[in-house]
């Protein structure tokens, strides 16, 4: 498995599939949490990806993807509500998990603003609140707007919601003509078991946590049932402001609070990181009796002129930093392992526990990672826990890292029963019956039954129509849980004959009505002709994100294209390592294979995953029926007339200065040039920006002409 290699071990391609995993693996954690309210791993573990895929990205600047983590803030707004775009853009927090971490912040920001370690420099040191961030925007003192957070440019509009909570004033008097208050909804532990309970007792949904319970309660379609909600607010922050709230971060919070805002009262100004570090502490210590959940401790300079200096990264502020908790720990015993298959056929191991409480959270449930994590190792085969494998009965520790997903961390042998046995991890899927197959360099194993696993399915067909795949107004997660439930529809071509076969039966059922279900053919029929790339992503295939079908489409510009060299690359799916060895060696000698892999940003690993979806007889047959039913739009070839790199291959490599990689690489395609992403005897031309390495010497090697950045502007007549 790629992810336990050093990342000074990684070669180039095992980067480019590494970082193809992660922007896949963090785009979805993106959208459970922030989306969907319902976090698929810890915070933890997403900071350990991300902190990961920066460090892939700094050592290959070239292989940057346009959809990196690294440029992400949040997720796009949910369906159901309409869109806010934010005056100014709300940011999320880098982090500290180390004292090192901590001092290396007060380092670079004394040294972007040139001020001597002796210098004074004084911080507010606050609660980070585990909790949905809501920007409220009040004008003439009014409460005209509230917005939650989003993908940190356009969030979602729950002003009706908003006016439901108590600690949200409606008016304000004092303040600033236009001031927008930036803060956290959550909700406080009493409140949330006393919900929990009520929900319990009329059948309704029982929430995880109280992170999501406020971020459910707050995006409720209906404001009645969020009126209903015990939520809470803390401000911290602003955005749009017509005149400033002070001179200092602490004195504008202090005036929020003069305004009638509640604000944490754990906030402290602290001179030196030792007293930063002291007040980190003191908050930890009190985290069980606070009766709400934070994770850690956000420092601002106080300094609001510094602030304005030190500005921003693409995604994160200079001038703030948000140091995490470390995960809480308790033991109890495991009782079972169950098996849960996902949408893209991962095995997925679950411990059954005891319930124990970590953190003030009663826990009955872990995740176990994989079947080398339950058997003591790593991918590699080295060991874990010193070995030690984990076995229904034993006693385990539990930890939560982020107050989100409990993991099982550690075993206790000396307590093991004497009959307990090794687990034995399924070859074949739980669900289905299908092989369960483990790819070389994977450390999951996954169901080959595609649409034909029940499991498997529902999901599919969530993400085929969901808002950046097919986006079928009216027919969302709930609708298509039941129309399958039901037996309507069962793979994805069952949608585009829905009302052929069930028209006259849907009107008659309880919440739909002739014009709600004349508006759902309707927008399905508005989907039979369909973007190639929106197609491609919709299939749900593992590694073929947006980017991804985006790049297959403007390459092969027609579905016959990529099917019939698809299909001329193919080969039967590999059962184990060997035998994927043994593929990629075959496969290696067939042009199909070549090209596919040379399109720049498609990695060997989307390449192999594409190529099994398609051999596979029942799941081909799925893709099939539902391309009969469809217009795929072929992508328009562009205009080359008189372009210079028309026909040619193209590399970038280094730093470009003047415009993006992803800026130059699609004004090179609008020419015409294909853009590769590395040299071979079949590149044209090398635009090199500083920093380039081996493709720029590569590139001398076989005699390819090279072009500096200015250059390249000259060329295609942009200088």
């Amino acid at each position: 498995m790629i992810e336990a290699t050093d990342v000074s071990a990684l070669s180039r391609e095992q980067a480019l599939v590494e970082l193809e995993r992660l922007a896949t693996l963090l785009s979805e954690a993106n959208r459970a949490y922030h989306t969907e309210d319902a976090p698929v791993m810890s915070d933890a573990e997403f900071d350990a990806l991300r902190r990961r895929n920066a460090e892939i990205e700094a050592r290959f600047p070239d292989l940057i993807r346009e959809d990196s983590p690294s440029a992400q803030v949040g997720a796009e707004p949910a369906e159901g509500f309409a869109k806010v775009t934010h005056a100014v853009r709300m940011y999320s927090l880098g982090n500290a998990f180390e004292e090192a971490d901590l001092r290396e912040f007060d380092r670079s920001v004394r040294s972007y603003l040139g001020l001597p370690t002796d210098a004074p420099l004084a911080y507010t040191a606050e609660p980070k609140i585990d909790g949905l961030s809501l920007s409220l925007r009040y004008e003439g003192g009014r409460l005209v707007q509230a917005a939650t957070r989003g993908d940190g440019t356009t969030g979602e509009n729950v002003t009706a919601n908003a006016r439901t909570v108590d600690d949200i004033p409606q008016e304000i008097t004092g303040a600033p003509d236009v001031l927008e208050v930036r803060g956290e909804v959550y909700m406080s532990h009493a409140d949330f078991a006393a919900l929990n309970a009520r929900q319990a007792e009329k059948g309704g949904k029982v929430f995880a946590n109280p992170r999501n319970a406020a971020a459910g309660s707050l995006r409720q379609l209906d404001a009645e049932i969020t009126r209903t909600r015990p939520l809470r607010y803390f401000a911290y922050a602003w955005g749009e402001t017509s005149e400033p709230l002070a001179e200092t971060q602490m004195g504008s919070i202090e005036r929020l609070a003069h305004l009638g805002f509640q604000t944490n009262p754990l906030t402290r100004v602290c001179e030196t990181p030792e007293e930063m570090l002291a007040h980190y502490r003191a908050v930890e210590a009190q985290r069980a009796s606070l009766g709400y959940d934070i994770d850690g401790v956000v420092y601002k300079v106080d300094d609001l002129g510094y602030q304005r200096r030190l500005g921003f990264r693409s995604t994160t502020p200079r001038w703030a930093i948000a140091h995490k908790f470390p995960a809480e720990m308790a033991w109890t015993w495991l009782e079972a392992i169950d098996i849960q298959v996902g949408r893209t056929g991962a095995l997925s191991p679950v411990a059954r526990l005891t319930p124990v409480t970590v953190g003030g959270v009663v826990v009955s449930n872990a995740t176990l990672h994989n079947e080398d994590y339950i058997a003591g190792r790593d991918s590699s085969g080295a060991p874990i826990r010193e070995g030690r494998d984990i076995r229904i009965g034993d006693r385990v520790q539990v930890y939560r890292a982020g107050d989100v997903i409990p993991k099982v961390s550690d075993v206790d042998l000396s307590a093991r029963p004497a009959d307990a046995e090794p687990y034995q991890f399924p070859t074949h899927c739980p669900v289905c019956g299908s092989e369960a197959i483990r790819e070389e360099g994977d450390s999951v194993r996954r169901c080959s039954g595609g649409m034909i696993c029940a499991a498997q399915v529902v999901e599919k067909l969530k993400h085929l129509v969901s808002r950046s795949a097919f986006d079928i107004e009216g027919l969302g997660s709930k609708q298509v849980e039941q129309f399958h439930d039901d037996g309507w529809i069962k793979e994805p071509a069952d949608i585009f004959t829905l009302e052929k076969r069930y028209g006259e039966a849907l009107t008659a059922r309880d919440g739909w009505g002739e014009k709600s279900a004349a508006n759902l053919f309707r927008a399905i029929d508005e989907r039979r002709r369909i973007p190639l790339d929106r197609f491609l992503f919709g299939l749900g295939i593992r590694h073929l994100g947006e980017v991804a079908g985006k790049t297959l489409a403007r390459h092969f510009q027609s579905w016959a294209a990529l099917r019939d060299t698809v299909d001329s690359a193919g080969a039967e799916p590999a059962a184990d390592a060997e035998d994927a060895r043994a593929r990629r060696a075959v496969l290696a000698d067939s042009p199909a294979w070549s090209e596919l892999i040379s399109v720049d940003g498609i990695g060997d690993a989307l390449v192999q995953a594409l190529v099994t979806a398609m051999r596979q007889p029942a799941e081909r047959e799925v893709i099939d029926r539902l391309a009969a039913q469809l217009d795929i739009e072929d992508v328009a070839a562009p205009s080359t007339e008189g372009s210079p790199v028309a026909g040619k291959t193209v590399v970038f490599t280094g730093t470009l200065e003047r415009m993006t990689r992803a800026e130059a690489k699609a004004r090179a395609e609008a020419l015409g040039a294909k853009v590769s992403g590395s040299v071979s005897s079949k590149t044209d031309l090398l635009v090199a920006g500083p920093g380039a390495g081996s493709k720029a010497k590569k590139a001398a090697e076989l005699g390819i002409e090279t072009l500096d950045e200015d250059g390249w502007l000259e060329l295609i007549g942009q200088a």
